[in-house]
């Protein structure tokens, strides 16, 4: 049967308040994010909305009939008004009159600017002849789990009329293109008492007179679908259990161990970041009888496919034994078994104009007993590839369990993934910014510096995990940061950096979160004042434990998880001017900073070997945005130079041979490049951002 959440029914969210004073454009998009904001009835990305629409020619100033439907490259769920394509009906209807036949269909998509109204910028799907030429006023084309199990199924056209009689109909599967359209048009005039079709292997589409009633449809069919499903699929999910489900903190201490490596294996020619999902529908596949047999038949719907690959790789461990040691063993040769087998399924089906060969891993890592890894360019791709795959999971548990599931077959797989249209689409991608898929943990993340590093970083595309003492600047940053950027590039840990427990668990919270580790910015520190005599020893060595050891800490952990990905890695020491310049009343301090630059050195020789850079920056006077130089240092050092503390930032500027002040954004630009590519073949430097300083020059 389908999980708890898959066999809830879907609600009529549907407000006629809300829709009353709207527009027939304004209850598409309504329209369209309800159906959206609902991963049972599709996916992300997936799926598409139209309405056929009277509106006003800007040229002649006629009424004429336009096709507003979900543009390229959109989702249904988050869709705006300039989501959507606009096309003339008329013209789109003249272009039968130029149609060549199945064989050229693809030159059609060529022919749809040509069709645009009202010089509309937003560029129209592959999907516009399929809404175009259905001869209703509103089209909804989804991808719910409960149809697909039945579009998947062996005798999908006999369970369709069996569950809808003749109010849906049922098409082969067909390709997304200009002849499907056609044979949906064709189907609707044949059968003008219908109210939708299945699609064989593809999904649900569905009409109405009104956009409300297309809505309403769209939810009653796939209500019943899951209600049938309650009704004949009792048996026990995928055949039953053949594996046992380890305790949560098991699984993700599996996946904190599995994912770095995996990630090395398969990072070569692209920086990939992880995604861990172990769900209860995830659980009870990679527990089940019918795993390895059910995963090798890839997925069905073309949606479910691009986001997976041809067919996800099932992991050699054993959760009744769990010693992860011979599955880390044994991940170099499995993955390079799927990468020939990747190799060979292209030489296979390759045609003479299929584009070169792409990334040969897999995206889709199944773990018996533990759940699911996926990994892709970035966070929300990776999030976004598991959350098809659950999608996937659930067709099959679906069609296994009311009849025989059914994969897509290899070369319309092929033909779907190397589709030249869909070439064409990645290579208008905008080229990936210069820390894409990398991915930073930066201490102290949650102060002035720290944060603008993490915003630097973040910048360049970069995953960053902000780890901080301070719960509530913690939050705080984490907030402002995913508001700028998006949720799934910032994470957040509380870590206390003098504490072994809590680096390592923080830094596991990191691996869980994105896959692996790239950039550590070593920042977390503190700054204190104290003639030697007065300098108690809990002063020194509180100075010594955060600055010295954690930095240590933090260096230790972050150099395992490198050497365990093989990869290289980055780390950047936020230390001080003072590391190199002594200063009078902050012995400990001075010295602790003096003690980090000297650990940077020594890392810089141990990892050197393994491709892992150590590098220095040295702030000074970085006043505005510090948590350092809130209350009592700041007080504390404008006393030893007596003066009012809002005379300081004068003088420290002044006092420098620039006369500039320093910023938390001009430190964190030197940690971007010493964390880039930019500064590939440097280690062991120190970079002093300090306006000058004649004391601090490197010697």
């Amino acid at each position: 049967m389908l999980d708890k959440h898959q066999g809830a029914r879907l609600a009529n969210l549907w407000d006629d308040g809300k829709a009353a004073g709207m527009t027939e454009p304004e209850k598409l998009l309504y329209r369209s994010n309800l159906l959206g904001s609902d991963k049972r009835i599709t996916n992300y990305g997936g799926g598409n909305t139209s309405a056929k629409v009277m509106e006003k020619d800007p040229l002649t100033g006629e009424i004429v009939e336009v096709l507003w439907v979900k543009g390229s490259g959109g989702d249904v769920g988050t869709i705006k008004m300039d989501g959507f394509s606009t096309l003339y009906m008329d013209k789109l209807r003249a272009l039968k009159g130029i149609y060549r036949g199945v064989e050229f269909e693809d030159e059609m998509v060529g022919y749809l600017p040509h069709c645009t109204f009202n010089l509309n910028p937003r560029a129209a799907s592959i999907d516009t002849p399929l809404h175009a030429y259905v001869p209703k006023p509103h089209v909804d084309h989804m991808h719910p789990d409960a149809i697909i199990a039945i579009a998947a199924s062996k005798n999908s056209r006999e369970l369709t009329s069996k569950i809808f009689g003749d109010e849906i109909g049922w098409l082969p599967w067909k390709r997304p293109g200009y002849e499907l359209g056609l044979w949906l048009e064709k189907f609707c005039q044949e059968n003008p008492d219908a109210r939708g079709v299945v699609l064989e292997s593809h999904g649900l589409f569905t009409w109405g007179d009104t956009a409300k009633e297309a809505y309403e449809t769209t939810i009653e069919i796939i209500n019943r679908a899951v209600a049938w499903f309650e009704t004949e699929n009792t048996g026990p999910a995928f055949g039953g259990r053949s594996k046992p489900v380890l305790a949560a903190a098991d699984r993700a201490a599996i996946a904190k161990k599995l994912m770095p490596v995996i990630r090395g294996l398969i990072s070569a020619g692209e920086s990939k970041v992880g995604h861990f999902d172990d769900s209860q529908a995830v659980l009870d596949f990679v527990t089940s009888t019918s795993l390895e047999p059910l995963a090798a038949l890839g997925t069905s719907c073309p949606d479910h496919f691009l986001r997976t690959k041809i067919r996800p790789l099932v992991v050699d461990f054993d959760p009744a034994q769990p010693d992860v040691g011979n599955t880390l063993a044994g991940l170099p040769e499995a993955i390079a078994t799927y990468r020939a087998d990747y190799a060979a399924y292209y030489e296979r089906c390759k045609r003479a104009d299929s584009p070169a060969m792409r990334d040969p891993n897999a995206v889709v890592y199944l773990v018996p007993g533990v759940g699911m890894i996926t990994f892709a360019k970035d966070k929300a791709t990776a999030r976004i590839s598991a959350e098809f795959y659950v999608n996937a999971i659930n067709v099959m548990r679906g069609a296994s369990g009311v009849s025989t599931y059914v994969g897509l077959p290899e070369q319309e797989a092929f033909d779907i993934e190397y589709w030249l249209l869909e070439e064409a689409k990645l290579q208008r991608m905008p080229k990936p910014k210069s820390l894409a898929g990398r991915i930073a943990l930066v201490t102290g993340g949650a102060g002035g510096i720290g944060k603008a590093t993490a915003n630097r970083l973040m910048q360049e595309g970069a995953c960053v995990v902000l780890a901080d003492i301070d719960e509530t600047a913690l939050e705080a940053a984490q907030t402002e940061l995913s508001t700028r950027y998006g949720k799934d590039f910032v994470r957040s840990v509380n870590m206390n950096v003098t504490s072994e427990a809590a680096v390592e668990s923080g830094f596991g919270d990191a691996l869980l979160a994105f896959g692996g580790l790239d950039i550590l910015v070593s920042n977390a520190g503190l700054a204190t004042s104290a003639a030697v005599e007065d300098t108690t020893l809990a002063l020194w060595n509180k100075n010594m434990d955060i600055l010295a050891t954690g930095y240590f800490l933090v260096s230790r952990e972050a150099f395992r998880i490198f050497r365990n990905q093989k990869a290289g890695g980055n780390v950047v020491f936020v230390a001080s001017k003072n590391g190199l310049a002594a200063s009078p009343g902050a012995s400990a301090y001075c010295t602790a900073k003096a003690a980090e630059i000297h650990l940077a050195r020594c890392l810089a020789l141990e990892g050197a070997s393994a491709q892992i850079r150590v590098n220095v920056v040295n702030p000074d006077a970085v006043l505005r945005g510090s948590k350092i130089w809130t209350g009592e240092w700041k007080e504390q050092r404008a006393a030893a130079y007596k003066m009012d503390v809002d005379e300081l930032e004068a003088h420290y500027r002044e006092r420098s041979m620039l006369k500039l002040s320093v910023f938390p954004e001009d430190i964190a630009e030197a940690i971007y490049f010493l964390a880039s590519d930019m500064s590939a073949k440097s280690t062991g430097n120190i970079v002093n951002v300090d306006a000058g300083n004649a004391q601090s020059f490197t010697r």
